[in-house]
């Protein structure tokens, strides 16, 4: 066996030598003075070499470790050369695993596709909430049980959506570590089952009788107020989407309407609500998978006709009174159903619940129990974004806009149902308004 003297001591001959020590490892000397130490084996009936590491950044305790590590290696039928060559590719990427250092190389990837905002909120958020607790935890050492003693502090003062968001960060940091190779449970994926519901959304008041609901919109139709805002009205009875979503349409999301032409075909007229006006987790609304699209009826397609003759200068389809550049107050037509006696009966996000209820109840009537029925729910559903029952998000997300053809179908009878005896969107903009209702 070598010691620390004779490495120490090893003067440069004419020609390389080496010096052993025990296990195959030895010491090589150059003729100019180079020193390294060195380990040779045998893989697969083939002699190999594996250098260890140059004389004196590599003393002769750390060389005999390096030796029994690659002995270990081989023992369980790993070459010691590949071993070293991994390492050498990864560099430091595998040196620190802890959450902190993984979640800000996850950040890092995601945040040229977020809008500021978003970035600011999930870097702060985890900065805030995580990063104290378990940010320099090594992700192996972050169970379930931890991870949601920290997310109920968050949940103990009151932020329970937060907490939720939190949670789907955390899950998304722990799917890009497995994307890296590094094995370690996700504690995120069961820990929602233990943490408070986020608060159910309240139910609007909504008429759901096809009568009552033709003549709401007659009054509607005919009332003192702007001729935008009640067609503005008429489209959110069409389309059943969110009145914010409706609010803040602009020209530049709807496709398949030439407006310059009257009577030009507009069967394929589509409303493609961005993701970012959606009702949706800060994450999806910054990804255009979850755009959502929204076909078109013809009444629809006529409603905007009619408001493009007042407003096709504006960027916003419905603006405000007061300037073309901004849309119409989130109140306006609240206020104009309050006004005309629906207060407490029916609201703007009422119509959500009507076209649900009543084309749920026209197909179980219209087919009864056939298999299509369950299909045409789960349309409907994705019709009003929402997540259909038993379907996960990554489904969600494939199947936003499919279906397309039988979607159409089912706004056009939706359409037939709720517009029959109604005037037409000329007659809203031309006709006399009543007075209002006192």
């Amino acid at each position: 066996m070598l010691t620390d003297r004779q490495v120490r001591t090893a003067k440069p001959r004419e020609k390389a030598y080496k010096l052993a020590d025990r296990n195959s490892l030895f010491l090589h000397v150059s003729p100019k003075g180079h020193k390294s130490f060195r380990y040779k084996y045998r893989f697969d009936g083939k002699e190999q070499l594996l250098v260890i590491g140059a004389y004196p950044d590599i003393g002769l305790g750390d060389a005999r470790e390096a030796m029994e590590n690659a002995r270990k290696l081989l023992k369980d039928g790993r070459n010691p050369k590949h071993d070293v060559a991994r390492r050498r590719l990864l560099g430091n990427m595998g040196s620190d695993r802890s959450f902190e250092v993984i979640a800000r190389r996850w950040y890092a990837q995601q945040v040229d596709r977020w809008k500021p905002v978003h970035a600011q909120d999930v870097m702060r958020s985890m900065e805030q909430d995580l990063f104290p607790d378990i940010g320099q935890l090594p992700l192996e050492d972050i169970d379930t049980e931890l991870l949601l003693a920290v997310l109920s502090k968050v949940q103990d003062r009151g932020a329970i959506e937060s907490a939720h968001r939190l949670k789907q960060r955390v899950r998304s940091v722990y799917q890009f570590a497995k994307g890296m190779g590094i094995k370690c449970e996700n504690p995120a994926f069961d820990v929602g089952e233990a943490m408070k519901r986020v608060p159910k959304a309240r139910r609007y008041p909504a008429l759901i009788k096809i009568d009552e609901i033709r003549q709401f919109l007659s009054v509607i139709d005919t009332a003192g107020a702007s001729p935008v805002t009640r067609l503005a009205s008429r489209f959110l009875a069409l389309v059943a989407q969110r009145p914010g979503m409706v609010r803040r349409a602009e020209w530049s999301d709807i496709r398949g309407i030439d407006f310059a032409s009257p009577g030009s075909d507009s069967s394929d007229a589509l409303w493609v609500v961005p993701a970012e006006k959606m009702k949706l987790d800060a994450d999806q609304r910054q990804d255009d998978d979850y755009d959502h699209h929204v076909p078109l009826s013809a009444a629809a397609v006529d409603t905007l006709r009619a408001a493009h003759r007042l407003s096709g200068n504006c960027p916003y389809i419905f603006p405000a009174i007061t300037s073309g550049l901004k849309p119409i107050s989130e109140n306006a037509i609240g206020y104009l159903y309050n006004r005309e006696g629906y207060k407490g009966r029916h609201v703007p996000h009422g119509w959500r619940s009507s076209f649900s209820t009543i084309m749920n109840e026209a197909i179980g009537v219209e087919l009864g129990q056939d298999i299509r029925m369950f299909g045409d729910r789960l349309i409907i559903d994705l019709m009003l974004a929402h997540v259909p029952a038993g379907m996960s998000e990554s489904e969600f997300r494939y199947n936003r806009a499919r279906y397309m053809p039988r979607r159409r179908e089912l706004s056009e009878e939706w359409a037939a149902l709720i517009m029959e005896g109604a005037i037409e969107p000329d007659a809203i903009i031309h006709s006399p308004r009543r007075k209002r209702r006192t």
